[in-house]
């Protein structure tokens, strides 16, 4: 049973205002829809061919519905990640960006990123690895004019405790305020899970990405 509602006034009642990207990886299309006309509007995708595979192309989709990768992208899925994502949320080296420019320039459009950190520091999983690799990227956009940067995002400490997510979530927000000094137009944080949205919140985030809460246990394949 699709539940995005109680989710939504939950997330709400903690910070109004929230973006909250319903998590729709592994689910059918009907359950998208379901959520959809309990008023859900963005959708989260881990893989571009499930995506393109589920969704309709852009300008045929429901009226104000919008994709979001966010998963990791590799560099020979970026053109079909733009012709389908409306926003890319997870560029994490400066070759995936030169990538996305050269493809949005042969494409004639431009794309909205957000710069993925590695706020944890663990070895498994994507982004930055520092804060100076992610602000050498933010300066390297001067030489990306397709490219629209809308902010920054993190994923937690794998089974991450309060104390560790808090460390992670807080480091996060100090690098997004550095980049919003040049970039004010990066408006978004976005940090925050099913299991730690509440702490991310409390830490400044303003987008939280859920799924197991609104659709349910996914079943994987």
């Amino acid at each position: 049973m699709t539940d995005f509602t109680s989710v939504n006034n939950a997330v709400q009642q903690k910070k109004s205002g929230v973006t909250l990207v319903a998590v729709s990886k592994f689910h059918p299309y009907e359950a998208v829809m379901e959520a959809y006309s309990q008023g859900a509007r963005i959708f989260g995708e881990n893989r571009v061919q499930e995506m393109r595979e589920k969704f309709p192309p852009k300008g045929e989709r429901p009226d104000g519905m919008k994709v979001y990768l966010i998963g990791q992208l590799q560099r020979n899925k970026v053109k079909k990640a733009i012709e389908w994502a409306d926003r890319i949320e997870s560029v994490d080296s400066i070759p995936l960006l030169d990538k996305i420019e050269a493809e949005c320039t042969a494409l004639n459009t431009d794309i909205e990123i957000l710069f993925e950190f590695n706020s944890s520091g663990e070895e498994q999983k994507s982004g930055f690895r520092s804060e100076e690799e992610l602000l050498a990227a933010v300066d390297h956009l001067s030489d990306c004019p397709h490219i629209i940067l809308k902010g920054i995002m993190t994923i937690g400490p794998l089974g991450g405790d309060e104390e560790r997510n808090l460390l992670a979530f807080k480091r996060t927000k100090a690098l997004y305020d550095d980049v919003r000094k040049t970039h004010p137009e990066a408006a978004v944080l976005s940090m925050g899970m099913s299991a730690d949205w509440k702490t991310a919140l409390e830490c400044g985030s303003d987008e939280v990405r859920i799924g197991t809460a609104i659709f349910g246990e996914r079943i994987y394949r």
